[in-house]
């Protein structure tokens, strides 16, 4: 079983699905919180957002190395496709939660699951067992089965057929913004001063909302149809416009 390239391979495409479950779910829809979050000296956020997204590029690194092992052990022809995958994806995905809840939240300290809890490690015992342990346990059993349903008259072939339209789905879901979000949030290059942002929201016609000490975040009430001009004048992200797609879409006032 552990010589399965299928398994080797699944297992670290599932790793790299956990990190994405956390980043995204955690981080920008719940925004319970974000990957640094009490690192001392790490209190802007756009801090806080630019090593989430180091976080996630990192995971793609990480989803494209399975997806290429993956690949090659299709082409290797060695065992029939997918026959140990959904095994192995369910205990990289365990995996993933186990190591970060013992390596972020407990030994490294660097965030903890619910941030605004009075019991920061029930959460984390929560999150450990629900996504963690009980992954790994389902997963182990799907790989000791002597004959995993997989193996069956082309179910494999369903099986990442039915992954990939859920994929697809998810992405498309993610580029609707909210429909109960009427701001527009605006994040701006470094460097980028007051005087400059209050000449980028006049020129957009945009009323100020919300802003970090710095204002290189900031929230604004603006008209949809205006919100990619701020990307001509010094912004790096801006929620609602459709680039980027997904959850930054989803960040609350």
């Amino acid at each position: 079983m552990r010589k399965s390239p299928w398994t080797r391979w699944g297992i670290v495409l599932g790793f790299a699905l956990g990190g994405f479950f956390d980043g995204i779910l955690l981080h920008q829809i719940l925004q319970w919180h974000h990957l640094l979050s009490l690192v001392p000296g790490i209190d802007d956020l756009r801090l806080q957002v630019l090593w989430d997204g180091y976080f996630h590029a990192l995971m793609y690194v990480i989803a494209a190395l399975g997806l290429w092992g993956l690949w090659r052990a299709h082409r290797s022809a060695e065992e029939d496709w997918g026959s140990r995958l959904l095994g192995a994806l369910a205990v990289g995905f365990g995996t993933w939660h186990v190591v970060d809840s013992i390596l972020s939240h407990w030994v490294l300290g660097i965030h903890r699951i619910r941030l605004d809890s009075p019991d920061p490690l029930l959460w984390d015992l929560i999150w450990f067992g629900a996504f963690g342990l009980v992954p790994l346990a389902a997963g182990w059993l799907l790989l000791r089965r002597e004959r995993p349903w997989m193996e069956r008259s082309g179910a494999s072939t369903i099986f990442v057929l039915l992954l990939g339209l859920l994929t697809a789905g998810a992405g498309a879901w993610a580029l609707r913004p909210p429909g109960d979000q009427p701001y527009t949030t605006v994040v701006f290059r470094p460097g980028y001063g007051p005087g400059q942002v209050f000449s980028a929201l006049a020129a957009a016609d945009a009323r100020l909302v919300w802003s970090d000490p710095a204002m290189g975040v900031v929230v604004v009430s603006v008209a949809p149809e205006r919100r990619w001009s701020f990307y001509g004048r010094g912004a790096l992200l801006v929620s609602g416009s459709g680039l980027p797609a997904g959850c930054f879409d989803w960040s609350r006032v």
